[in-house]
């Protein structure tokens, strides 16, 4: 059985008019268990198909095609499948019973049936399948999927110096330069980071969210009319269970379509295509992939080694311009329709090359932020090399450290990076073990590391 999911809201649930998108504006039903909505935001379960937004005959076809795959499930067990409640499916299968679509096999426990398919039943099924085989999770409409990102925006998140010393603790940045950030994550807006290599770019900019809130949610997948586009990716999302944040809610209350994720942080590199930006079409099966943009929504999206891409420099940021100017994306699916999109992210180019040698003037005023990440000084080299030499079994003299920067540094006009503490300890602690020497940093471990490590550069 497909266990790869699955907010409907309350009829009230209205999403923000700027996305462009119609919704409804009817009043909550007198019945409605959930008259009082949490302080954070937290998709209900649904009390009735309607409130989900899908249509009919969608979620008929999940059903079907579930029955068609495992032969004979109680009403509960389809239930739990496509993530609604067991009174909207109970009601979606008299009615498929009533046109002769399903039939009961048994009686089951709790008021329940053993269903399986009539004959009709795998006809229709066989045709849904045809069109799409996806039976998991029903999709959350894409007005509710708006709404959440309305709600749980990047641009709401708030951090002060506190969150980001917490989140670098195991980096060695300025004040400075964790003012630079942090201004950065608190606009929500792009962030620039450059300078030569091996001074920690691509660390700082995967750790970006770490100083965020923990969670958000997000729908596992998103339909738009009777195309459905898979946004819940377990390559890319982290999935948190619901410890403090089941809060006031009982997990019965929350709707099983939605799951509980840490902000995500995309991570591409020279990789990185044009096309893992546009909605992809899986033809064998009917789902449509979100792109990388949209997986990455409320959260940061880090583009590696700028200018080592696949895709040209220009190109891509021809592709991003509008998003980043307008904060919305248009994205076509494979019927040809287009839909608009948050662009809701922190997003983190990283180069060791000079911004201006990569883009023009007008798209570097669309990044507000750019921070150049320098080499250390030798006082933090120093101070770096005794913080981590411990970790790989040696402590670190000065006398010893003076020995490495005057000798394999600055006799041979050498530029210190962040990144030579690990690999020269490495080199040392590698070379001990060999020999079986013990674990102490000399003059001569170092130039034997160092000679190692530097050879032909």
């Amino acid at each position: 059985m497909d266990n790869t999911s699955s907010f409907a809201t309350s009829p009230g649930f209205v999403a923000s008019e700027i996305f462009n998108v119609p919704v409804s504006t009817s009043q909550p039903s007198a019945q409605t268990s959930h008259s009082v909505e949490p302080k954070n935001f937290v998709p209900l379960e649904p009390s009735t198909l309607q409130e989900t937004r899908l249509g009919e005959a969608l979620v008929e076809s999940l059903i079907l095609k579930t029955l068609q795959n495992v032969g004979t499930a109680s009403g509960r067990r389809i239930a739990d499948q496509v993530k609604l409640p067991f009174g909207v499916v109970n009601e979606m299968l008299h009615n498929l019973k009533s046109q002769l679509l399903v039939a009961h096999k048994a009686a089951a426990a709790m008021s329940d049936y053993e269903y399986e398919l009539s004959q009709a039943g795998f006809e229709r099924a066989r045709r849904f399948t045809e069109q799409c085989t996806y039976f998991g999770a029903a999709p959350v409409a894409l007005e509710d999927y708006l709404t959440s990102i309305e709600k749980q925006s990047i641009r709401k998140i708030r951090p002060r110096m506190p969150q980001l010393r917490t989140a670098f603790q195991d980096l060695l940045l300025s004040s400075e330069m964790l003012s630079q950030v942090g201004q950065a994550v608190n606009a929500g807006r792009g962030l620039f980071l450059y300078g030569p290599p091996g001074n920690g770019k691509s660390s700082i900019a995967e750790r970006v969210m770490q100083c965020a809130s923990e969670a958000i949610w997000i729908p596992r997948t998103i339909s738009v009319g009777r195309e459905i586009i898979r946004l819940y990716d377990p390559a890319t999302h982290e999935a948190l269970p619901l410890d403090d944040e089941g809060m006031l809610l009982s997990s019965s209350q929350i709707d099983g379509r939605w799951i509980r994720i840490r902000r995500p942080t995309v991570v591409v590199g020279g990789e990185l295509t044009l096309d893992q930006l546009e909605i992809s079409y899986n033809s064998q099966t009917g789902v449509n992939e979100a792109p990388l943009q949209l997986k990455s929504n409320c959260g940061a999206l880090v583009v590696d080694d700028l200018g080592r891409q696949r895709v040209s420099v220009m190109e891509l940021l021809n592709r991003w311009i509008i998003p980043l100017e307008k904060g919305v994306d248009y994205l076509a699916l494979a019927s040809g329709r287009q839909i608009r999109i948050p662009f809701d992210q922190l997003i983190v180019f990283a180069t060791n090359l000079e911004p201006k040698e990569l883009v023009d003037e007008a798209f570097l005023r669309r990044i507000p932020y750019k921070i150049e990440v320098v080499d250390p000084t030798v006082e933090q080299f120093h101070d770096l090399f005794k913080e981590n030499a411990p970790s790989y079994g040696f402590e670190a003299s000065d006398s010893v450290l003076e020995h490495l920067v005057l000798s394999h540094f600055a006799a041979k006009q050498r530029p210190l990076r962040f990144c030579f503490v690990r690999d020269i300890l490495e080199q040392a602690k590698n070379y001990c073990e060999f020999h079986e020497r013990p674990m102490e940093l000399t003059e001569e471990t170092i130039d034997i590391a160092t000679k190692n490590y530097f050879a032909g550069l």
